[in-house]
């Protein structure tokens, strides 16, 4: 039996995993991801299994974690956007040599365009590197009928499992067909044999070895994956079909979209979706050996249209790369119209028939509103003291980090220099003050800090390096939604506990009112020659108002 639901992409794949037989998800806070976690965090079925689902740290516990949980025999979800698949590569790539126990997900959600992101990084070069088995569902009842059929391949061949999907499939909605009775957790089991999990030089080649020649099995299952099909019309009296399209992921469902808006006689075409990796090779020299020329349609880095192409500049294949279809940014409906038509444009039979018109553009009417720090925001006061302050020194330089604070280098504040990735701030003013630079300052939000600053923050303090950190300390994972924050009432403790002194550890509370307290305690840090940590700390605004409503509520 089975039930129908509205869900977003996020939750689908949440829902089928506990559908699945989860034990635990683990995952930082990051855009287009978080949803997965939230909704696994809200069902009543986690509270009656005791799933795991807190926050962690960052992804690479989460990772980590995770492969412990698969150690014991357990099914864990391990969920993520792009640039947190860079946080957790060692525990990553080094997971496909440990092989799992209970089945892996590791479940990133790409952001082409940047909606939220520093880069367009593709996760699929990651599932190759690392030699495991990749997914990339093309729609909401694919993500959840995927999350079962990976789990229970993961446990086939022992090897983790990456999921990739992007912005739109996590955030847009569909009805899901959902299973009525969820799958029983997996039983703790003590299967998993040490030689494969001690990754000593002798035991890392055997299993090298073996993954390495699991990969012609894994092309072999792609190749009959019911998430990879062959759609072919029959063949014209001519000969080959004029133009055939591969396509991938999200990119699937814009190139139906594009078909329907085709003439009649355009719209039969042969399509390759794929939606398993490793690319099955079989099925992609079937499309090229029935077609004039194939168009490459897929969301992200032209990954598959690099390996069809080798090294090769070959005429008949159309993509990314000879510019058919835009290199950066999302693909759209229209941008893949557009491209379909200057395909079929270039073929003799539709020549003549193929409307070459560009797809329409919508005009923008609307007037661009960029991102701000919301009015009564903490970071508001402690950037305002801090401009004050580097008012009086020659070429300060302010290294900002990855959070809401980030805003800051946007007017009226123009505030930071730098933004380069999670816990960057500390060890890049760090190295400015090796090079010479003074003052310099690293401003870094509490829950980036728990995340990957507290290593930088080491380094300076083992070196007394010349920097002042500011901490601003908001008591939530606030660009993300209000996470709860790893180190939150831990700050203090944290710097100690690093060897921080607590002359130059000073905890302050950005308001106004407290302006000439914080402006001062920033100018004395700053001509203190050494490393000093400045923690404001006051409840986002956002964190703060919801509470307030829970309170009233009660």
């Amino acid at each position: 039996m089975s039930h129908k639901r509205l869900l977003l992409g996020d939750e689908a794949i949440a829902q089928g995993a506990l559908d699945a037989g989860l034990s635990g998800v683990y995952a930082y806070p990051g855009t287009p991801s978080t949803e997965i976690t939230e909704y696994i965090q809200a069902q009543p079925l986690t509270k009656e299994r005791g799933i795991h689902s807190r926050w962690c740290t960052n992804e690479k516990t989460a990772m980590e974690a995770a492969l412990g949980m698969s150690y014991m025999g357990k099914r864990a979800l391990v969920c993520m956007k792009h640039v947190g698949l860079n946080v957790c590569a060692d525990p990553f790539v080094n997971a496909g040599m440990t092989g799992v126990n209970g089945g892996v997900i590791v479940l990133v959600a790409d952001d082409p365009s940047m909606h939220s992101s520093q880069d367009e990084q593709d996760s699929r070069f990651y599932g190759k590197f690392a030699m495991i088995p990749t997914f990339e569902p093309s729609s909401q009842q694919e993500a959840y009928d995927m999350m079962a059929a990976a789990f229970e391949y993961s446990e086939c061949q022992q090897l983790p499992v990456l999921m990739r999907v992007t912005t739109r499939m996590a955030h847009s909605r569909s009805v899901v067909e959902c299973a009525d009775s969820p799958r029983q957790q997996n039983a703790l089991n003590y299967n998993a044999e040490a030689k494969n999990w001690v990754l000593l030089p002798a035991n890392a080649r055997k299993r090298n070895d073996i993954v390495t020649a699991q990969q012609i099995q894994l092309e072999q299952d792609a190749s009959t994956s019911p998430y990879n099909i062959y759609k072919a019309p029959q063949k014209p009296a001519s000969g080959n079909h004029p133009l055939g399209i591969l396509a991938s992921g999200i990119g699937y469902n814009y190139v139906m979209e594009s078909l329907a808006a085709l003439k009649a006689d355009q719209q039969q075409l042969p399509i390759l979706k794929i939606s398993q990796y490793p690319l099955p090779k079989k099925m992609v020299r079937r499309l090229m050996d029935e077609c004039q020329q194939v168009l490459i349609v897929e969301e992200g880095q032209p990954f598959i249209e690099d390996m069809v192409r080798g090294v090769a500049e070959l005429p008949n294949i159309h993509g990314k790369l000879d510019a058919t279809l835009p290199r950066t940014g999302e693909l759209t409906p229209d941008s893949v119209l557009k491209g379909l038509r200057c395909c079929l444009s270039k073929t003799s039979e539709y020549a003549e028939a193929s409307d070459n018109t560009e797809a329409s553009k919508s005009s923008d009417h609307v007037v661009a509103r960029p991102p701000a720090l919301c009015q009564g925001c903490g970071h508001r006061d402690v950037y305002a003291a801090l401009n004050e302050v580097l008012k009086e020194f020659d070429n300060p330089r302010v290294f900002g980090d990855i959070g809401c604070y980030t805003l800051g280098f946007l007017p009226p504040f123009r505030a930071i220099h730098s933004c380069v990735d999670m816990g960057a701030s500390i060890t890049m003013a760090k190295g400015a003050a090796d090079a010479g630079q003074w003052p310099a300052v690293a401003v870094i939000g509490d829950s980036t800090f728990t995340h990957s600053g507290m290593t930088g923050l080491l380094d300076a303090i083992n070196e007394n390096a010349d920097i002042t950190v500011i901490i601003s300390d908001n008591l939530t994972t606030g660009m993300t939604g209000g996470q709860d924050s790893a180190g939150t009432n831990k700050f203090e403790a944290i710097c100690r506990g690093l060897g921080l002194s607590d002359e130059h550890l000073k905890v302050v509370v950005p308001l106004p009112k407290n302006m000439p307290e914080i402006t001062r305690l920033i100018r004395d840090e700053l001509n203190y020659h050494g490393t000093s940590v400045i923690i404001p700390r006051r409840e986002c605004m956002q964190t703060l108002q919801r509470h307030l409503k829970q309170k009233k509520a009660k």
